[in-house]
């Protein structure tokens, strides 16, 4: 897993690469949450993430809680499996996904 971030101001847009699952997401989590600071919109790029598991939808989670008290969250770029994993568990009522 390859996490690029790239920060504009109080926004901060994270570009996965890889698997985000158990293996992955202690690390994803801290390199996330480390960066939030003063940012205000965080923009989560899936172009490149091949698969989510429920350990990476709890991050989606907590990150998304943490994001409604500053500012906002979206993924962006999502595959057909990711996609479908949030329609299946209901992050795609929770989650702004484009």
């Amino acid at each position: 897993m390859t996490i690029t971030k790239k920060t504009d101001g109080t926004m901060l847009r994270a570009a996965f690469e890889g698997r985000l699952d158990t293996n992955t997401t202690g690390e994803a989590e801290k390199e996330l949450k480390g960066s939030l600071g003063n940012i205000t919109e965080l923009i989560l790029d899936f172009r490149e993430l091949s698969y989510i598991s429920s350990a990476g939808l709890r991050l989606l989670l907590s990150l998304q809680k943490a994001m409604n008290t500053r500012g906002t969250m979206k993924v962006i770029n999502a595959n057909d499996v990711v996609k479908e994993i949030f329609e299946v568990t209901g992050f795609s009522e929770i989650l702004t996904v484009e």
